[in-house]
């Protein structure tokens, strides 16, 4: 329903079925407060303490998409939050890496990872402006929360004809979901895929 309606922006009629097979499989009332379980598969965004939230699926299933991702990758995710978007990356690609600034979800959601039976993620607890240098470059990068201007960083970090999917734009107001693309010279291109609402990208001070 929803890429029905905002398929002249994302430029698809439907999302990858690779996605869509993982979103299907992937729990996602494992990752979400016990008193928000009835509301688990509700396509929003849930309140997960912190005033953090886990997205709503169709922005994941969304943001999984544009990144492109394949069997054999290796992508860096920033922002793990409740570990659902990490568990929907883990499904499609070889390993996984995410950063949570927030050591009190980052603890819970590797947790949680885990006992799904996650091998090929590895998670800590940091500022992901500065993504996650030894293991870089990577294939993809995802970042699931919104930063006033792309890190540089990441976009360093970023293989030849890799893409960087984030959300840039004021804390708690309108925001784009931008896809960044980088081509085999290392030469960089963006655009708009959304607007969107994303809690705010902190650290990078």
């Amino acid at each position: 329903m929803e890429v029905r309606y905002t398929r002249t922006m994302i430029h698809r009629d439907a999302l990858n079925a690779r996605v869509m097979a993982a979103m299907r499989k992937v729990p996602r009332h494992k990752f979400v407060d016990p008193d928000m379980l009835d509301k688990a598969y509700y396509d929003g965004p849930l309140p997960i303490g912190c005033g953090q939230t886990i997205s709503q699926p169709f922005i994941v299933a969304l943001m999984t998409d544009l990144a492109g991702v394949e069997e054999g990758d290796k992508v860096l995710e920033i922002g793990t939050g409740s570990g659902y978007q990490t568990a929907i990356l883990a499904e499609l690609v070889k390993q996984v890496y995410s950063i949570e600034i927030i050591s009190e979800l980052g603890e819970q959601a590797c947790k949680c990872l885990q006992q799904l039976g996650y091998t090929n993620v590895e998670t800590r607890i940091g500022d992901g402006h500065e993504g996650w240098e030894e293991e870089a470059p990577f294939d993809a990068v995802v970042v699931t929360a919104a930063a006033d201007a792309i890190p540089p960083r990441l976009i360093e970090q970023l293989k030849p004809r890799g893409r960087l999917i984030i959300p840039v734009g004021p804390a708690y107001s309108h925001q784009e979901l931008i896809v960044v693309e980088k081509d085999d010279k290392g030469n960089i291109s963006q655009w708009s895929a959304l607007g969107v609402v994303f809690v705010p990208l902190t650290g990078g001070h």
